[in-house]
């Protein structure tokens, strides 16, 4: 069921393609009876940017204001829910790679939520809204249930593994997708072979696996290595 768009499936294009536009994103969680769930939207199947897709709240900053505004006010349009931008901390800046028709540099943020606010979708970009553990999306993701773009994959992936997103310095990632047989191998800044789009280098890893048969996120980075 993965909408497998031109924005990430291809090798990444000769040029650089338009500019990129201006956008930012949240990940907005709270406390649940398992551990954090996070707020995960369903955009509308006729929309042709994952259209059908379960994102984070998030679109394009508008003229005159600051990516924490933007994220702020599309949590608010899409969801119904209330943010402080004091509370927002930034964590990533994710790049739509070279060579796209349509390319955005997205502000990621993460806050949490110190009270229930109730859900309400504009209806019209997004048609529900609900929250998730993030290893209940991954496995619905895995079992064919619903979409997610691969940015939230990863980052739902971090999630799970580390339990937080602000356990390492702020990081931009510009992913280079090389093709594999059943799909694409999605090199991210630190992986060994990300200067050389190279899967078989040795090293460091950090990229994802999206494959046919499924999805992988592999990080191992220097940092995470255990002296011998």
């Amino acid at each position: 069921m993965d909408a497998r768009g031109p924005e990430w499936l291809s090798e990444e294009g000769g040029s650089d393609g338009p500019p990129p536009i201006p956008s930012a994103t949240v990940v907005v969680l709270r406390p649940g009876g398992g551990g954090a769930q996070v707020l995960l939207l369903r955009r509308h199947a006729d929309l042709a940017f994952h259209g059908g897709a379960w994102v984070f709240p998030g679109g394009r900053v508008e003229e005159g204001e600051s990516a924490g505004e933007a994220a702020v006010r599309e949590a608010y349009e899409e969801s119904g829910v209330a943010l402080d931008a004091g509370a927002l901390a930034p964590f990533a800046r994710w790049i739509t790679p070279r060579g796209r028709p349509r390319r955005f540099t997205t502000e990621f943020f993460v806050t949490e939520l110190a009270r229930d606010t109730p859900l309400q979708v504009d209806g019209r970009e997004i048609v529900e809204a609900r929250y998730w553990s993030p290893a209940e999306a991954l496995a619905a993701r895995a079992a064919g249930a619903l979409t997610l773009p691969p940015p939230t994959f990863v980052t739902l992936s971090r999630l799970v593994a580390e339990g937080s997103l602000l356990a390492r310095a702020f990081e931009e990632i510009l992913p280079r997708p090389v093709a594999v047989r059943g799909g694409v191998c999605a090199l991210y800044p630190g992986d060994a072979g990300y200067q050389g789009a190279r899967i078989d280098a040795e090293g460091p890893r950090h990229r994802a696996w999206l494959l046919d048969d499924g999805w992988r996120y592999e990080r191992r980075l220097e940092e995470n290595r255990e002296a011998p």
